[in-house]
């Protein structure tokens, strides 16, 4: 299931995602239902992907879970969140992961920073052990997807990321980028990222700052310059640009001199808003980032890709049930048959020759199965499992069986 936030209320945002690190484990514990839990904290959204089994909980309220849930950990932000909360399931569910991976769901419609937000998510809840075989294999393909998508449209060149955008905004205040000093706040991919917007530029000084001991190491590979005090870097910097999740800049760290311009690309929030209210600073954030975003010029084109992309996966979880039992049945009848071969004394080519003779057996029907279940006749198939098989499946079934679990419902706050 899938929970996130659509509104540009990032204070709210930048609340839970300071405190919503347990999030996923805390919905795994919360009922024997749930097989696993993802959880996606974006510059503009909040969601929780699970993996549910409905046959052990039937009724469950997953949106209500995930707001119960996260109440614990972030109180009535929880339920301040939950009021707009949308409820996705299955196909939906699965459209929606796509479609945010590739970038299409994003304040900047096509930004490429997403696809890899997507995947850290995924890898966070596998280091965390939150994840599961339904999950792995959605996300999965939800970054073959945007991989297709960024292709076709050519994304990667559009120049529609985050760190582009705010440039942008920063450029009707830059009469020459090389001349300008910049302090960028953070030595993670986005200050990488943001490092060779600012090239792309003209722009030549710039500064490295790290709540770390990261700055030096940093600096020498993307050759910029170490800054070890931040208070000091700031006032040397005509623009600083904070893109970390270590470090939130108060309104003490910036000295009282020269007009300057800060941009903050930071979910949790890497700028106190107070920082706006003092003489002389300019502060552009995700909120205001958002209300400048460009509408989406990419046509039918990539939306029809995932569309497909969408329909092809959830076809393939509607199929997986009646493959799953004939591959079974199938493969029982080879082990069967092989038994009595090796007791005959039949050498290794019999079996290989089996073998091969069981992949032909259940190719044609299993891709016959996907293609009918596209077309919303997996019941067809089924029937004829039982007609010609004497094998009765449930649709879920067998796929539970496999342990391939579905991606169940969704929430979208």
């Amino acid at each position: 299931m899938t929970a996130s936030h659509r509104t540009a209320d990032f204070d709210l945002l930048d609340r839970v995602s300071r405190d919503a690190s347990t999030t996923a484990a805390d919905l795994v514990a919360a009922d024997p239902a749930v097989r696993g839990a993802v959880v996606l904290a974006t510059c503009n959204r909040f969601e929780a992907y699970l993996d549910v089994d409905d046959a052990r909980s039937p009724g469950l309220n997953t949106a209500d879970l995930v707001f119960a849930t996260l109440a614990r950990s972030v109180g009535s932000d929880a339920a301040e969140l939950g009021r707009s909360a949308q409820l996705l399931r299955d196909g939906d569910a699965i459209r929606h992961l796509f479609a945010v991976s590739s970038g299409l769901e994003s304040v900047v419609v096509g930004e490429d920073e997403i696809s890899g937000q997507v995947q850290r998510a995924l890898a966070t809840a596998r280091a965390d052990g939150t994840s599961s075989s339904a999950l792995e294999h959605a996300f999965q393909r939800a970054a073959h997807t945007s991989r297709r998508v960024r292709k076709a449209a050519d994304l990667g060149e559009a120049g529609r990321s985050m760190v582009r955008l705010a440039l942008d905004l920063a450029a009707s205040r830059v009469a020459d980028w090389s001349t300008v000093p910049v302090l960028v706040v953070g030595t993670g991919r986005y200050a990488a990222t943001t490092i060779a917007a600012l090239r792309a530029r003209g722009a030549r000084d710039i500064r490295v700052f790290s709540a770390t001991d990261r700055a030096d190491a940093f600096a020498a590979r993307y050759g910029v310059r170490a800054e070890h005090e931040l208070r000091a870097a700031i006032g040397a910097a005509e623009i600083m640009i904070t893109c970390t999740a270590r470090y939130t800049v108060t309104a003490q760290d910036i000295p009282d001199a020269a007009r300057r311009l800060i941009i903050d690309l930071g979910l949790p929030r890497n700028v106190e808003p107070a920082v706006a209210q003092l003489p002389g600073v300019e502060l552009l954030d995700l909120e205001l980032l958002a209300l400048h975003a460009p509408l989406s010029e990419l046509g039918e084109g990539a939306q029809q890709l995932v569309a497909t992309a969408a329909a092809e996966f959830s076809a393939e979880a509607e199929a997986a049930p009646g493959i799953v039992a004939l591959r079974r049945y199938v493969f029982d009848a080879l082990e069967q048959e092989l038994a009595r071969s090796r007791n005959r004394g039949d050498g290794p080519r019999t079996e290989e020759a089996l073998r091969h003779l069981a992949g032909m057996l259940v190719h044609t029907p299993s891709v016959r199965a996907r293609r009918l279940a596209a077309e919303g006749r997996s019941a067809e198939f089924l029937s004829g499992l039982e007609a010609l098989y004497g094998l009765q499946v449930e649709p879920g079934g067998a796929r539970r069986a496999a342990d391939d679990g579905d991606l169940d419902s969704g929430a979208t706050a």
